[in-house]
């Protein structure tokens, strides 16, 4: 699979937004918004409820443990964005693209994420402070 191959397809799968209150989060994005919000799950210590505006989605994520990965971004920085996610057509050869032109990865390999989805994370010092997932 050449380089061109990994990134053709590729598209934004989500915008992960790390909320304090799950429920007020929900409530302006279903009430206000006309999201269809999907069953809450959880994943790495968060809990995630899906919302999907027509073809769009956003992922709103919380935690009570302040020493998951989104209890420490909470702590550090408050709400907001957290990551963008990018839907690549294979996770295996888009980290081994990633590894061969000296990306910092935070997962060499790819883990189960939210909705059965297989993931991995791309640190934000390697992508101009943005915290990327790449989903297949």
């Amino acid at each position: 699979m050449t380089p061109t191959d990994v990134v053709t397809g590729a598209r934004i799968a989500h915008v992960g937004v790390a909320v304090r209150d799950l429920d007020d989060a929900v409530r302006f994005y279903r009430d206000i918004l006309g999201a269809h919000v999907h069953p809450p799950q959880a994943a790495d210590g968060a809990r995630i409820v899906g919302v999907s505006l027509g073809d769009s989605d956003v992922e709103l994520l919380t935690s009570d443990d302040a020493d998951s990965p989104i209890g420490r971004f909470l702590a550090k920085r408050g709400p907001g964005i957290h990551h963008v996610c990018f839907r690549v057509p294979d996770l295996a050869a888009a980290l081994e693209q990633c590894r061969r032109a000296g990306y910092q990865l935070l997962d060499q390999q790819p883990r189960p994420g939210a909705d059965g989805h297989r993931v991995a994370f791309v640190h934000p010092k390697a992508t101009a402070g943005i915290l990327l997932e790449l989903t297949d």
